[in-house]
């Protein structure tokens, strides 16, 4: 079996998996709903800069929450079946692959409830969506192998925000300037630097994960 149809029969079982607990989608979007109506009785009106970089807050604290349990759910006896059965890339492949649809499934809809509060700043929507697909990708990326890390110091859950955080923030900065210049009228000539920027980082996160997750796992 080639490393794709691995990944693809691992996709199918995490998705078959979470439809069985729909319990933890429903917490996420809960989580989502009464954090934007907080800042919604908080502050009823803002100006955009304010508006986009409370939604990248809020987005990156539920992205965390969600990711947080990627290896930490499985069971010993299960990381041991897959030891045997799977190789360690399509393994990783799979979990940042599953996070990353549910990230950008989750930021879709907090987007949603976000704009029909508190109203709707952007002038470029495509920018701003691919922006946040894009974030969400090394979100994605960065909380799998954090949580994977994790999973591997004995489920200590200090770890994951000790060693994410501080690779998010130039992601954060990235996202925020990408924002900002989707809310002005006029073109803003970074842009394209931008979101290569961010899109440099996808690639680096991700083909660092693909390359460290296997001394991870066989350790």
């Amino acid at each position: 079996m080639n490393i794709f149809s691995e990944v693809l029969h691992l996709l199918k079982k995490e998705f078959k998996e979470e439809w069985r607990v729909r319990s933890v989608l429903g917490g996420l979007v809960l989580y989502l709903a009464c954090s934007i109506f907080l800042v919604y009785m908080a502050f009823i009106s803002m100006d955009p800069k304010t508006w986009f970089t409370i939604f990248w807050i809020i987005l990156l604290f539920a992205s965390a929450n969600a990711v947080a349990k990627s290896f930490v759910q499985d069971p010993p006896d299960r990381m041991l079946y897959y030891y045997s059965l799977v190789s360690p890339e399509a393994l990783i492949l799979s979990k940042m692959t599953y996070n990353l649809l549910l990230l950008v499934s989750m930021s879709l809809i907090g987007l949603g409830i976000y704009m029909l509060l508190l109203g709707n700043p952007i002038i470029r929507p495509f920018q701003f969506f691919l922006s946040t697909v894009l974030g969400a990708g090394c979100f994605a990326a960065v909380f799998t192998m954090a949580s994977a890390v994790s999973w591997k110091a004995g489920g200590n859950a200090a770890m994951m925000p000790i060693l994410s955080f501080p690779l998010m923030i130039p992601v954060i900065v990235v996202l925020l300037r990408l924002s900002d210049a989707s809310i002005q009228e006029v073109t803003d000539l970074n842009v394209s630097t931008n979101l290569a920027t961010i899109g440099v980082m996808n690639l680096i996160v991700w083909g660092l994960s693909y390359v460290l997750f296997p001394y991870l796992w066989r350790n």
